[in-house]
């Protein structure tokens, strides 16, 4: 166990990851990691390999090792790492959920979460869009079916894709926010539907960070 606390504590000085990374990466709190790395709690042989695969160590593995009293166990110093891919883990949720953007972090192992090579300022989750009004004939589209990345840290400034809430409306929607005369507008990349006016009864949740294609 000292020896994996160690190896982990190393790994992050050298990486510049803080325990809140590693956390989202984990998706679970930065509280639970700092349990493990003070030897407050143990974490299971699947949590600390799990751990080792996140800071880029998936060729190490934690290993209870069963051997004859009075054996010493021979030298095993792991090496410095020399590769590492960066991703953190964030929650999906479905387009009634993002109003309740502040809501507590979901527990470790609950809940689905998809990976990014996105480091977020906020707590970033996933959307499945749905429907064509960000299918633009060209240029940047956003097709449904489709996964995006909700930043909601970041400031919405014109030009940025958002997602937004009507006051009275119990889900959130997808638009690219325009500035026209000092007016700004919430407006689909699709032309077959109507932009409409950003107004004080409508509160924009985040920017979208990301998008992929998920097959």
């Amino acid at each position: 166990m000292d020896k994996w606390i160690a190896l982990v504590k190393a790994n992050m000085k050298a990486r510049k990851v803080t325990q809140n990374q590693l956390a989202a990466r984990m998706g679970m709190s930065q509280g639970g990691i700092g349990h493990w790395l003070g030897k407050r709690r143990v974490p299971s042989l699947a949590d600390m390999n799990r751990v080792l695969e996140e800071l880029g160590l998936g060729y190490l593995e934690a290993a209870l090792v069963i051997r004859e009293k009075g054996h010493a166990p021979a030298d095993d110093k792991v090496a410095p790492v020399v590769q590492y891919n960066p991703y953190f883990r964030y929650p999906v949720k479905d387009w009634k959920q993002p109003c309740q953007v502040h809501e507590q972090r979901l527990a470790y192992g609950s809940g689905r979460f998809q990976a990014s090579d996105y480091d977020a300022d906020g707590e970033a989750f996933w959307l499945q869009v749905s429907g064509d009004a960000m299918t633009a004939p060209s240029g940047p589209s956003i097709a449904d079916g489709m996964m995006i990345l909700v930043d909601p840290a970041l400031d919405a400034e014109p030009g940025k894709l958002v997602v937004a809430q009507w006051a009275g409306s119990s889900q959130a929607t997808f638009r690219k926010l325009l500035e026209e005369s000092g007016q700004r507008y919430l407006v689909p990349l699709n032309p077959t539907y109507p932009k409409a006016l950003l107004t004080d009864d409508c509160r924009i949740i985040g920017v979208v960070v990301q998008a992929t294609v998920k097959f």
